[in-house]
């Protein structure tokens, strides 16, 4: 038996609205796990990114507003 055979097999004996939180937990547990995923994509393009936008060349935009 699966692992997701056997958590069915225990919320189907739930009464409705425990069901319901186990659903909103599960719900809950997808979208952290997406945010740790697109948190950890955003340091691994910072580097990369940095290099781009930390030049010389552009320095010059850095006292724009201040003009």
């Amino acid at each position: 038996m699966t692992l997701a055979d056997r958590i069915f097999q225990q919320v189907s004996t739930l009464p409705e609205p425990l069901a319901r939180e186990v659903l909103d937990f599960v719900v809950f547990l997808r979208q952290k796990s997406e945010n740790v995923s697109n948190h950890n994509l955003m340091l691994a393009q910072e580097p990369v990114l940095a290099a781009i936008w930390d030049n010389d060349e552009d320095n010059v935009w850095n006292d724009f507003a201040s003009r």
